[in-house]
């Protein structure tokens, strides 16, 4: 009997999405990424339903870019590069679980950063500033969070155990690293349960350790607000232990 797979199910409802939605945001990140996949609601009912446990590759990719996290981290047994396909009547193929009750062998998923570009997968922490204007005070937002890169593209996810308020980047590793953010701030916190999003630019420094730059975002009252943002290096490892090790609450 198949195991469910609880982390994925877990990650998915994190981010507010039914199983159509998630089909639709795979199938968006593939076609990011020049590597489309067939992604519907039906192949999320069998990763999640632990039928099928290991994930062609051109779906892992996607599923990092979408939750931010390792492949390792989503409940997973790893990735098969080649091995029996089998389609699920609605469009969307990936690999069986097993064969004669034999999980197929899982073939690391390792992100491939584009000639001259470093790779800038780990765990960073994220540090923004930012005034409210309700309370007449400036404010630090804390995360820990999983760095992961394809190509010239990045996406963070923060752990959950560092912040009641979930963050995610989607960005494009250039000369300078450019794009967007989200933040859901927590129910019981000030802002109610507000969701909050907005444009990031940040300066590498040349250790490649180091990114700092501004964020813009729009406030509770339609006004155009921005602050300094930085994000430190931390850890290259994306292993469950690394993880797990940072799930936390950073430092003050």
């Amino acid at each position: 009997m198949a195991t469910p797979n609880s982390a994925l199910r877990a990650v998915r409802l994190g981010l507010l999405m039914s199983q159509d939605d998630f089909a639709r945001a795979v199938r968006d990140a593939g076609l990011r990424a020049g590597q489309p996949n067939d992604a519907n609601k039906r192949l999320v009912q069998r990763w999640e339903s632990g039928v099928t446990t290991a994930p062609r590759p051109v779906y892992a990719r996607a599923l990092e870019s979408v939750t931010g996290l390792p492949i390792e981290s989503l409940g997973f047994t790893g990735t098969v590069p080649m091995a029996r396909v089998s389609n699920d009547g609605h469009g969307g193929h990936d690999v069986e679980a097993s064969v004669n009750g034999i999980a197929p062998a899982a073939a690391p998923l390792q992100p491939e950063p584009q000639p001259g570009h470093r790779n800038y997968s780990g765990v960073w922490l994220s540090r923004y500033e930012y005034f409210s204007s309700g309370r007449d005070s400036a404010f630090v937002g804390q995360h820990y969070v999983v760095l992961l890169q394809h190509g010239n593209r990045l996406s963070a996810r923060s752990l959950p155990g560092s912040s009641d308020s979930p963050l995610t980047m989607d960005l494009e590793n250039g000369l300078v690293v450019t794009g967007t953010w989200t933040e859901q701030t927590a129910t019981e916190g000030y802002y109610r349960g507000a969701r909050y999003h907005g444009a990031i630019q940040l300066l590498v420094e040349p250790t490649g350790r180091r990114m700092t730059g501004k964020w813009v975002g729009f406030g509770k009252e339609f006004d155009v607000n921005t602050g300094p943002w930085e994000l430190v290096f931390q850890d290259a490892s994306t292993t469950k232990a690394t993880l797990a090790a940072y799930n936390k609450l950073p430092d003050a």
